[in-house]
C-alpha cells in the first residue's frame, strides 16, 4: 500500500495558493554547503572526513549549532544519530528528512551533505515563512554512512531500524584498530537518546545522483523508487611466497595472480548477467609486496551489486564457485568474510508519486528511477514510506574531489524537498 493510498487519497492534496510560491535561499543553502565542505577539506580539494574523526566532530559541532539557532531540539541517541525536532502544530509522528556528513578518504562536497543541509534550509524557509506543520519535522544525521572507516555501511540507520544490535556496532574496530563505542565518546557523541527515538511517519532523503543518468538525459529532478542490493566480502588468499625469478610458474602457489584472477573474473560476471549487475574489486592487500617475491597472501574486496534480489544471488554463486576452483588449481587456500549484504529495496510509489508531482509543479524535469548506491533511506524503508530525490552529478562524478552538481539545481532539489515534506507534514 502506497503512502498516499495510507493517506486515503489517490494522489497529492491541493497545494495551498499561500505557499505554492515558497522557495528555499540558494545562497544561504550554498553558503552552508561551502562551511561544511571546508571541515576536512585536503589539499587536493577533497573532502576528508572520515566517521568518528576529529574532522567528523566538527563537522557535527557545525549543524548541531546551526539546528539550534534554528530553534530545533537537538538530541543525540546512543550510536551517535544526530536529530533535529521542529515540532508540528499536533503531536503526530514526525516526518524525517536527513542524511549523513561523514566521507570517504577522497570525498566530495555533496555527498551525504545535501541531505542534512537541504533539509536544515527547508525547515529555516517554513520558519522564515511562519509556517506551521500539522505534523512535527525532523532533521536525522546518520552515523558511519560510508563504512570508509568502519563497517558495515549505513550502520548509524542500521542500528536505528533494529537491523544491527547495539553492542555489536559499538564492539566494531575500524580499519585503524579503534572501537567504535570508544570513538563515539571521545568525540563526544556517545548520546543516551533511546534507539528508534522517532518513529517517522514517512522520511525523504535528497541526495546527489552519484551517477551519469541525469546529466546524460538534462533531467533536474530524480524521483528514486528502488535501490540496487549490496553484497560485500573480504576474500583472503594464502598461497607461498618464494623467489620471483627462480620458481617455475608450473610450482608456483601464487596469491597475487589469485587477486589479479578475481577482478578479472568479476568482470566476467558483469557482462555475464547484464542488465543492471555491477561487480568491483576495490581493495587489493599484497604481503610481503616485495617487487621480486611472489605473495604469499592477498587480501581483496568485493562489491556486488544489482536490483533483483534473484540475479545478486546468482552472482554470489558463481563467484563462490569460482573461488572453489581457483583455490584448488593454485595450490592456495582462500577465506572469505562477510562485511554487509542487503536486499534491493523497493521505496513508496506515494511519495515518488509527490516528488513527481511538485517537480512538475515547479517546472523542472523528473524521472523515476533507481539508486545503484548505498543510502540511509533503505534502512529508514524498513520502518516507514521513504524515498528519496536526486539531482543531477555533473559527469555522474562522485566520491571524487571533482564531484560536482550546478548550484541552480542543488537549489532545485532542495524546493522539492521543501514541498515534499511540507505536503507530508500538513
Amino acid at each position: 500500500m502506497s503512502c498516499c493510498e495510507r493517506h486515503g487519497a489517490a494522489g497529492p492534496v491541493a497545494v495551498d495558493p499561500a505557499l505554492a510560491g515558497l522557495r528555499i535561499r540558494p545562497e544561504r543553502l550554498l553558503g552552508r554547503l561551502e562551511q561544511l565542505a571546508a571541515i576536512g577539506r585536503t589539499d587536493e580539494g577533497a573532502c576528508c572526513r572520515l566517521a568518528l574523526t576529529d574532522e567528523d566532530k566538527a563537522g557535527r559541532d557545525l549543524l548541531v549549532s546551526w539546528m539550534r539557532e534554528l530553534g530545533l531540539e537537538v538530541r543525540v541517541d546512543r550510536i551517535g544519530n544526530v536529530f533535529g525536532l521542529r515540532r508540528g502544530t499536533e503531536d503526530l509522528s514526525p516526518v524525517m528528512s536527513g542524511s549523513h556528513i561523514d566521507t570517504v578518504r577522497t570525498g566530495g562536497r555533496f555527498d551525504g551533505n545535501l541531505g542534512v543541509i537541504g533539509a536544515l534550509e527547508a525547515i529555516e524557509t517554513l520558519n522564515d515563512a511562519g509556517v506551521r506543520t500539522r505534523r512535527p519535522l525532523v532533521v536525522g544525521v546518520f552515523t558511519n554512512e560510508e563504512g570508509a572507516r568502519f563497517a558495515p555501511d549505513m550502520m548509524g540507520s542500521l542500528v536505528y531500524v533494529g537491523g544491527l544490535p547495539l553492542k555489536e556496532a559499538l564492539d566494531t574496530v575500524g580499519i585503524d584498530g579503534k572501537r567504535v563505542g570508544d570513538e563515539l565518546a571521545r568525540i563526544g557523541y556517545a548520546g543516551d537518546a533511546g534507539l528508534g527515538l522517532y518513529r517517522p511517519h514517512a522520511f525523504v532523503e535528497l541526495h546527489i545522483e552519484q551517477g551519469p543518468v541525469l546529466d546524460i538525459e538534462g533531467v533536474r529532478i530524480g524521483a528514486v523508487e528502488s535501490l540496487q542490493g549490496i553484497s560485500w566480502q573480504e576474500v583472503t588468499i594464502t598461497g607461498q611466497s618464494n623467489h620471483a625469478g627462480t620458481t617455475p610458474m608450473r610450482l608456483r602457489h601464487d596469491a597475487g595472480y589469485c587477486a589479479a584472477a578475481i577482478g578479472t573474473k568479476l568482470r566476467e560476471i558483469a557482462r555475464e548477467l547484464g542488465g543492471d549487475q555491477v561487480c568491483t574489486m576495490g581493495l587489493v592487500k599484497l604481503h610481503p609486496n616485495l617487487i621480486n617475491v611472489i605473495a604469499a597472501r592477498a587480501t581483496v574486496t568485493v562489491d556486488i551489486r544489482n536490483t533483483d534480489e534473484a540475479t545478486l544471488r546468482e552472482a554470489e554463486r558463481r563467484f563462490a564457485a569460482f573461488l572453489e576452483e581457483l583455490a584448488a588449481a593454485e595450490g592456495v587456500k582462500i577465506e572469505t568474510r562477510r562485511l554487509a549484504r542487503f536486499e534491493p529495496v523497493q521505496f513508496d510509489d506515494g511519495i515518488a508519486h509527490l516528488v513527481e508531482h511538485h517537480a512538475g509543479r515547479l517546472g523542472l524535469s523528473c524521472r523515476r528511477m533507481t539508486s545503484g548506491a548505498g543510502h540511509d533511506a533503505q534502512m529508514l524503508a524498513r520502518i516507514c514510506p521513504t524515498a528519496m530525490i536526486f539531482v543531477p552529478s555533473i559527469g555522474g562524478i562522485s566520491h571524487n574531489p571533482a564531484e560536482d552538481t550546478r548550484p541552480e539545481d542543488l537549489a532545485a532539489g532542495t524546493d522539492v524537498l521543501l514541498h515534499t515534506l511540507l505536503e507530508l507534514a500538513s
